[in-house]
């Protein structure tokens, strides 16, 4: 492992992942059907400017060997996995997988930089204390993660919120600990391109960890998901918010809950493909050639 990191700027890791999953299964599937569609994905983005192939040395390392019959024990290898990837200061993107495997990771991040923000697109806050009585599962990452120092509450940015709760109260504990919550309602017909000149303000040279749940986007733009909700972010919107994390101190990211089984066009993890390229576009040592 040691030997196949070495020299790597940021890396492309699979979490194989679906045994936190709530409703419908198939997210282990995520990482070869992303992989899959990447082939599509070219060295620069002309959009932006960025050629992080000419600015980075940049690899797919391969898939996280976890366990499927036991949550705690996949989290456990999860984070023991992440630990080696990050050790010299590669920043790992990773292709999901279920959302539970956000929190292993963000252990491993506060255990080289420390308690970090985070920018999360999603549908769900993902901050229930219990799922069925457990303590780990896909909507619980960011509950456990606050609660053992990995993240600054008030550099925590949550956008896309929408759907039906289990209470009117749903969102209080998260915005108890500092955490500010977009609902998606708040972003309908309009650019996000103001609201994350607000992010970057808010976060400033802080460590920053990116998670997209492509459940955030609308299930017309990717219903490859386990827990899809009607009246999402579009695909554009999509783009305006990881692009508008350019300049951000960014330490690492995923793009979970891609979920093949339901989309068999394979628009879901085109989707996330290219979403996971504009997440490698704005890393801190991209450089950008044409604008």
């Amino acid at each position: 492992m040691n030997r196949l990191l070495s020299g790597l700027d940021a890396c492309f890791v699979g979490v194989p992942l679906d045994i936190g999953t709530s409703n419908r299964s198939g997210t282990r599937y995520g990482p070869r059907q992303i992989r899959c569609e990447s082939s599509l994905l070219r060295r620069v983005n002309t959009a932006t400017g960025a050629c992080p192939f000419d600015s980075m040395q940049v690899a797919d390392v391969g898939d996280v060997n976890l366990n499927l019959y036991h949550l705690p024990k996949a989290c456990e290898d999860i984070r023991r996995h992440f630990l080696r990837l990050i050790r010299n200061g590669c920043v790992p993107l990773a292709m999901g997988g279920d959302h539970t495997m956000t929190y292993p990771i963000l252990q491993a991040i506060k255990e080289r930089y420390g308690p970090v923000g985070l920018v999360h697109i999603d549908a769900h806050s993902d901050t229930n204390d219990l799922m069925l009585g457990e303590k780990i599962a896909h909507g619980t990452p960011f509950r456990r993660a606050m609660e053992e120092g990995c993240l600054v509450g008030n550099k925590v940015i949550q956008i896309g919120l929408r759907g039906s709760g289990y209470g009117l109260d749903d969102y209080e504990w998260g915005k108890s600990q500092g955490f500010r919550m977009v609902p998606v309602h708040d972003c309908w017909h309009k650019s996000l391109v103001p609201l994350m000149a607000e992010v970057r303000n808010m976060m400033g040279s802080h460590p920053i960890y990116i998670s997209f749940d492509i459940d955030g986007l609308d299930p017309s733009f990717a219903p490859g998901t386990g827990t899809p909700e009607i009246g999402g972010l579009t695909s554009i919107q999509g783009l305006e918010i990881v692009r508008g994390c350019r300049g951000l101190n960014i330490v690492g990211g995923d793009l979970v809950e891609v979920s093949p089984p339901y989309d068999v066009q394979g628009t879901t993890a085109l989707t996330g493909a290219n979403l996971l390229f504009e997440m490698l576009c704005v890393l801190p040592k991209c450089k950008y050639g044409l604008r």
